[in-house]
């Protein structure tokens, strides 16, 4: 009878042991399917990072808080992001700028908007030009890109602490920039726009941007290797101005 017992008892283990496995393989089987759904719907609703549309960019413009040049009903709306201390920003303000206004900004075809963007000094002297910047819009809207213009023709090395808030006050008197002066100089100093500062610089990180400066067009990014080669600005601004009028 012992060896009876002994194989009732090895089969009744095998048993268990099979149970169990297949126990094991139905969890297994469970947190697999699980997690596929789990990344099908991550695939579903999140698009990865870098990969916004055109629509996703124009909607993170809030157009009409911004400095603008030209009409802000024109059909295309280029928006720059840059820094006054930026070599690069500095260039594209002397060279591509005069050229994209006198093609499609006075003709009323592009409106371009500014947003602020820190990448040389953001804790420093960028901050503070910004700042400046911001101050002077808000005084007098029509007088913002007279000094706009003026940081960018007035901009000193990038390694050096050149936009103080006397240097800025007095390049504001010595254009004539229409201006409550003291009221310019409180604004810096008390750092009266500093969240619209952060608010530009919060939309450049969820766009991607990561130099200056940065182009978009009706919402499409201009490549970086392009922002210095209008012929490339031109064409990508003709064939928004052909989408629109399709």
């Amino acid at each position: 009878m012992k060896p009876k017992k002994k194989q009732a008892n090895s089969v009744a283990r095998r048993k268990e042991q099979q149970a169990a496995q297949e126990k094991r393989m139905k969890r297994i089987m469970w947190i697999t399917g699980a997690s596929i759904v789990v990344l099908v719907l991550l695939f579903v609703f999140i698009r990865p990072q870098g990969e916004k549309t055109a629509e996703d960019s124009k909607d993170m413009f809030n157009y009409s808080t911004l400095p603008v040049l030209g009409n802000p009903e024109a059909p295309v709306k280029l928006v720059e992001f840059g820094d006054f201390k930026c070599p690069t920003c500095r260039a594209f303000s002397q060279s591509i700028s005069p050229e994209i206004q006198k093609d499609y900004i006075d003709t009323g075809k592009v409106a371009m908007y500014f947003m602020n963007f820190l990448v040389i000094s953001p804790d420093g002297d960028s901050n503070t030009a910004a700042l400046a910047a911001q101050s002077v819009f808000h005084q007098n809207k029509d007088e913002y890109w007279k000094f706009n213009k003026a940081l960018y023709d007035n901009q000193q090395d990038e390694a050096t602490v050149w936009a103080t808030p006397e240097f800025l006050v007095d390049l504001a008197r010595k254009e004539n920039i229409k201006v409550d002066y003291d009221l310019l100089s409180k604004d810096i100093k008390d750092k009266t726009y500093q969240n619209e500062v952060n608010e530009h610089d919060t939309v450049a990180n969820k766009l991607n941007v990561m130099s200056t400066p940065s182009l978009f067009i009706n919402g499409n990014k201009v490549s970086d290797q392009d922002i210095l080669n209008y012929d490339s600005i031109k064409s990508t601004i003709d064939k928004a101005l052909a989408a629109q009028n399709k």
